[in-house]
C-alpha cells in the first residue's frame, strides 16, 4: 500500500467503492485523512466503512471543508453527463480527480513510471514489460487498470520500476502522471459514450504520451503514427514501432522476427515464432512495444529477448484454458470491442464462437470478412439480438442467452463436427456489465464452465 501522505489531517471524498475507490480509502487513511465515501450502490458502503471511511450520501459530505473528490473511473466524468456528484463538486469548488493522480503525487521522482495505454493490447503489454523487468533484476511493480489498483501497489524500494496499465477513463483523472516511459499500443473507436468523440478519446491517449519524458509508440494505426509525427517534429523522445514495415530507426517485426534500428542499423534480436505464448501479429506488436520501453532499462540485451520468449500469457487473453476431447477451450474475455475480438478470430480456424454482453459503437460489423472462420455463433447477453441481425444468413447462431448455456451448446456442436481441432472462442467483442463485473468475472465464470463439462464427461 502506498501512503497519500498530502492530505493528511484534511477531509478528502472518495466516490465509488469498486477496487480503485477502496485503495484510495485505505491510502488516504493510511496518510492521516480524513474520509468521506459514497457510491450509487448500498452494498459498497459496508467494505467502504470497513476501510475507516465516513459513508454518507454525498448530498449529506461537508463540502464546506472537502479538498477533493476522488472519483472511481467507472463514474461519468464528463459524458453522457457529469455524474451529480462531479456537478455538486463543481458547485463546491472542489477538483476532482482519481487515485492514479494521488499515486503520481506521492511517488514523484522517487521511482521511475512506465505507462501503458491504447484502445487494444495494453494488458499483454503491460504484464510483458513487467515481466521482462523481473528477468533483468527489477521490481517490477505492475497494476493500475489490471490486477492490483495503482494504490495498492509496494511504496518504492531499490531497483522499483512501476508498470501501470492506464485507460482513458484514468487518463481523464490524472492530469498529474508524468510517465518516465510512456507506451501507446493503437487508436480505434473505443468508449465514446464515456468522451463524445472519437477525437476526443484520441486527445486523451496523446495526452499522457505528451507528458511521458520519452515513449515506445505503435504506428500502424493513423492517429498513432500522427502523434508519433508530431513528437518527432516537436523533438519529442518516441521509438516508432511497427508490425510488417521496415524502420530505418525504430523497432519492428518481419514475419515474426523482432529487428531493433534504433542504432541506425536494423539488428535481428529474436525469433517471436518461438514463443509458446505471443501467437499472431498483435501480439508481436505487443512484444515489440514491450521491448522498446524495458530497453533503457536492461544493460543485456540477449536476457532482455530471452525474457520476452519466455512470457508466460496472460489471463483472459486468448488463455488456453482446456480440452474435452478434440476440443479446445479459449477464454479471451479481455476482447471488449470488435478490434480485439478480430485478433482471436484471426488465431483459429473451425471456431465455435460465444459473443455478446453489453455492444460497443459499430458491434461486430468490421468481423464481416472472418465469417468463414466461424463455424457457430453462440450469442449472449444484451447485444444478442443486434449482433443476430449481423449474423443472419452469414453464420449459423443460437440465441444463447447466459454463458453457462453457450458453453454447453458450443461443445455439444464441437465435438459432433468433422473439424479436427475446433475452438470454442469465447472473445464476446462486447463489455461484460450487463451480466457480470467485469472482464475478469467473465472469463472465470467461462473457465469455471468448462471445468464443470469436463468432470461431468469424466464421470
Amino acid at each position: 500500500m502506498i501512503a497519500v501522505r498530502s492530505f493528511a489531517h484534511q477531509d478528502v471524498a472518495v466516490f465509488g467503492l469498486a477496487r480503485s475507490g477502496l485503495a484510495a480509502i485505505r491510502a488516504l487513511k493510511d496518510g492521516g485523512a480524513r474520509v468521506y465515501a459514497g457510491d450509487d450502490k448500498e452494498s459498497a458502503f459496508a467494505a467502504a466503512e470497513a476501510a475507516g471511511a465516513h459513508v454518507a450520501s454525498f448530498s449529506e459530505w461537508p463540502w464546506e471543508r472537502i479538498k477533493a473528490l476522488v472519483l472511481s473511473p467507472g463514474v461519468p466524468l464528463t459524458h453522457p453527463a457529469p455524474h451529480a456528484v462531479v456537478a455538486r463538486a463543481a458547485a463546491a469548488k472542489v477538483p476532482v480527480f482519481g487515485d492514479m493522480e494521488l499515486f503520481a503525487r506521492e511517488i514523484g521522482a522517487h521511482a521511475p513510471v512506465i505507462a501503458v495505454t491504447g484502445t487494444n493490447g495494453k494488458s499483454t503489454t503491460t504484464a510483458l514489460i513487467g515481466h521482462v523487468l523481473e528477468a533483468l533484476g527489477h521490481k517490477a511493480e505492475i497494476g493500475g487498470n489490471i490486477g492490483k489498483p495503482a494504490l495498492e501497489l509496494a511504496p518504492p524500494a531499490a531497483r522499483t520500476v512501476y508498470v501501470l496499465e492506464v485507460s482513458s477513463y484514468q487518463i481523464d483523472l490524472s492530469p498529474g502522471l508524468k510517465p518516465a516511459m510512456g507506451v501507446l499500443t493503437n487508436i480505434t473507436p473505443d468508449h465514446i459514450e464515456r468522451h463524445g468523440s472519437l477525437d476526443a478519446y484520441a486527445t486523451l491517449k496523446g495526452r499522457l504520451i505528451e507528458q511521458s519524458v520519452t515513449a515506445a509508440i505503435g504506428i500502424d494505426d493513423s492517429r498513432s503514427a500522427e502523434l508519433f509525427t508530431r513528437l518527432s517534429a516537436a523533438g519529442k523522445s518516441a521509438v516508432p514501432v511497427s508490425v510488417g514495415k521496415v524502420l530505418g530507426r525504430g523497432v519492428f517485426v518481419l514475419d515474426g522476427v523482432l529487428h531493433d534500428s534504433q542504432g541506425g542499423r536494423a539488428d535481428r534480436i529474436c525469433d517471436l515464432n518461438d514463443a509458446a505464448h505471443l501467437r499472431g501479429a498483435h501480439n508481436w506488436q505487443n512484444a515489440a512495444l514491450a521491448y522498446a520501453a524495458a530497453k533503457p532499462w536492461a544493460r543485456d540485451g540477449r536476457a532482455l529477448a530471452g525474457a520476452l520468449l519466455d512470457f508466460p500469457g496472460l489471463a483472459h487473453r486468448i488463455e488456453d484454458v482446456g480440452r474435452i476431447g478434440k476440443v479446445r477451450f479459449v477464454n479471451d474475455s479481455k476482447a471488449t470491442n470488435a478490434d480485439a475480438a478480430e485478433r482471436a478470430l484471426l488465431c483459429f480456424d473451425d471456431i465455435f464462437w460465444i459473443a455478446g454482453g453489453r455492444a460497443k459503437q459499430g458491434g461486430i460489423e468490421s468481423l464481416r470478412r472472418l465469417w468463414p472462420r466461424i463455424r457457430k455463433a453462440y450469442l449472449i447477453g444484451e447485444a444478442a439480438s443486434d449482433f443476430s441481425r449481423t449474423l443472419e444468413g452469414q453464420v449459423p447462431f443460437e440465441m444463447s442467452g447466459t454463458l453457462e448455456t453457450a458453453v454447453a451448446q458450443a461443445l455439444a456442436d464441437a465435438a459432433r463436427s468433422e473439424a479436427g481441432s475446433p475452438v470454442v472462442l469465447l472473445s464476446p467483442a462486447c463489455a461484460s456489465f450487463d451480466q457480470f463485473n467485469d472482464f475478469e468475472q467473465r472469463g472465470d465464470a467461462f473457465r469455471a464452465a468448462v471445468a464443470r463439462l469436463a468432470m461431468k464427461e469424466a464421470s
